[in-house]
């Protein structure tokens, strides 16, 4: 008897619930869900608007034009998980990429060498964020504006604003550019790295104690304190491991655009923290799935992609994008709101 009474008591519950009630349960449970949906949708109704979209070499494209932005995303999912936000991605992702490239061709580096140096520097890109987050107590959305200030001029005086080519630089920096065929796609070995970052960290936050650390710091970080989470050390060490994941995603562009460019990404910033926020990650942190973030970016660009195909004009899809921010953010606050 003692074993029934709970479950009675909340199926009584449960059939106290709206249809609506049900499905706010539900997207509370899987905030992966609703993004899928509407990826979904989009996908169905560029195909029907132009049928190119659906085809094998065009879903390619859209692949590949996702994976800089959907390793961004990955970073800017670690810090918003913990309440933040980083402002600095596009910013620091140029830097290293201007550096490894620099340093490759003006240098005459070792292309390895190159490589790790500025995957090092977007490292203490990371920390810098981090430690002035942590050690001197400003909002993180002051903190990652400044330094999106920094690391942009930084690397327009280190290059002076210059694009490097990519026949000027050594194969391994260009190798994630190179692709091969799945049937009629054609995959690059960037989108490999992307997928692999995505399996690791949704490993990492899933299964391992610092992943727990994160969620408990992002949704009440004194009470995580309390309860002996060492919440300043693992704020600064997200920061610092969003700052690699940033490096990495430099490379990839650097494969994908076939060069360095001081001007490239220029929207990063607000393309990452769409996808994050689309899918289905709360600004206010302790909640989301990398899951989402990887549908999220996939919708940020079939938009993107989708509207192109459509002869729909930049202005536009802009407006589209901010529209999905306002609507995304909106049912996450009607989710939180979730009665238990």
């Amino acid at each position: 008897m003692a074993t029934t009474t709970p479950s009675a008591a909340a199926e009584f519950a449960r059939r106290q619930q709206s249809p609506l009630q049900r499905v706010q349960h539900l997207l509370h449970g899987y905030p992966y869900l609703s993004p899928l949906f509407l990826l979904i949708l989009s996908f169905i109704a560029f195909a029907i608007i132009n049928p190119r979209f659906a085809q094998p070499s065009a879903q390619s494209v859209l692949l590949q034009q996702t994976a800089v932005v959907a390793a961004l995303a990955v970073g800017q999912t670690l810090v918003i998980l913990t309440a933040g936000i980083d402002l600095s991605v596009g910013a620091i992702a140029i830097l290293s990429a201007m550096v490894m490239a620099t340093l490759a061709k003006d240098g005459g580096m070792n292309g390895v060498l190159a490589l790790g140096i500025g995957l090092l520097l977007a490292v203490a890109a990371g920390f810098l964020n981090g430690a002035l987050v942590t050690r001197l107590n400003l909002p993180p959305f002051i903190v990652t504006l400044g330094t999106l200030s920094i690391f942009t001029a930084i690397a327009l005086l280190y290059s002076g604003g210059q694009d490097i080519q990519g026949e000027h630089l050594p194969d391994v920096l260009n190798v994630l550019g190179n692709g091969f065929g799945v049937g009629g796609f054609r995959l690059t070995w960037g989108i490999v790295v992307v997928v692999l970052l995505y399996v690791v960290f949704t490993f990492v936050l899933s299964q391992t104690a610092w992943g727990r650390y994160v969620y408990a710091v992002g949704d009440d970080a004194e009470s995580a304190r309390l309860s002996g989470v060492p919440a300043k050390r693992v704020l600064l060490q997200v920061y610092t491991v969003a700052g690699l994941i940033y490096g990495i995603a430099a490379w990839v562009n650097i494969g994908r655009a076939g060069a360095a460019s001081p001007n490239a990404i220029t929207d990063a910033n607000l393309n990452s923290i769409t996808a994050v926020v689309i899918g289905g990650t709360s600004l206010f942190g302790g909640r989301g799935r990398l899951v989402g973030t990887l549908i999220g970016a996939l919708i940020v660009q079939a938009f993107a992609f989708g509207l192109s195909l459509a002869g729909v004009n930049t202005q536009w899809r802009v407006l589209a994008i901010g529209i999905l921010v306002i609507l995304a953010v909106s049912i996450d606050q009607w989710i939180r709101k979730v009665r238990s």
